[in-house]
């Protein structure tokens, strides 16, 4: 079995489900008492979420690639980086480790392709849905067709995503709001809906739209115990 190395705390409450997904699904695999061999490093989330409001993203990429070395140091066999919007610096982590970086967004392209979809909607922080880094992954090496929602409700999302989720607030209102947003996108030609924040699927679930969703987080999960048992 290999060890997984995890870059956590962004938040910690989708960390804590990475966790036990990862350990779930090894035990899964196994039977018994088996679990998975894992390191994290958790790093605060108060510190990252204000570099991403201020435009530091060479100081984000540093600070995860500080936590990336502290795991190859400690034995991790490959990382996984525990939040879709900070793959906008998995460069960073990558240029300075020997050890490979599972990316988020390659994993789930590979689910939403396998699944037969080429149109997808996705939901995720403004900066995934409105930068390129993650989008444009989907289209150059998947030829997949990303669409986001509109600017209104771009910021509901975001919103829901940092004043709630990241703060362990589960709200009903929200839920409807996120139901609502799917439809839309639906109704402009998605195929399935990419949930590309590890927070989101604490809150939509499937019955939330006639969609197929792919949730980032269990997909990742997913693919990093493949991995380690292989």
């Amino acid at each position: 079995m290999k060890t997984i190395g995890l870059i956590g705390g962004m938040s910690w409450e989708s960390s804590l489900e990475y966790y036990r997904l990862i350990n779930q699904l090894t035990r899964d695999r196994l039977g018994g008492q088996n679990n998975a061999q894992t390191l994290m490093v958790t790093v605060n989330f108060h510190d990252i979420e204000r570099m991403q409001r201020e435009g530091r993203w060479d100081d984000a990429g540093a600070a995860l690639a500080q936590a990336g070395s502290q795991l190859e140091r400690g034995g991790a066999d490959f990382i996984v980086l525990c939040t879709n919007t900070m793959h906008k610096v998995a460069p960073a982590i990558e240029a300075v480790v020997s050890i490979p970086l599972l990316h988020i967004a390659s994993a789930t392209a590979q689910r939403v392709v396998a699944a037969g979809v080429r149109r997808v909607g996705l939901l995720a922080t403004a900066y995934t849905m409105e930068q390129d880094f993650y989008k444009g992954m989907l289209r150059d090496r998947f030829a997949l067709e990303v669409l986001v929602p509109d600017a209104e409700d771009r910021a509901i999302v975001h919103a829901v995503i940092y004043d709630e989720l990241c703060l362990g607030l589960i709200k009903e209102s929200s839920r409807r709001a996120y139901a609502q947003i799917m439809a839309k996108l639906e109704a402009r030609g998605a195929q399935g809906i990419i949930l590309g924040c590890t927070e989101i699927a604490l809150l939509v679930k499937p019955q939330d739209s006639r969609l197929p969703q792919f949730d980032t987080t269990r997909i990742h999960c997913e693919t990093a115990v493949e991995r380690a048992l292989a």
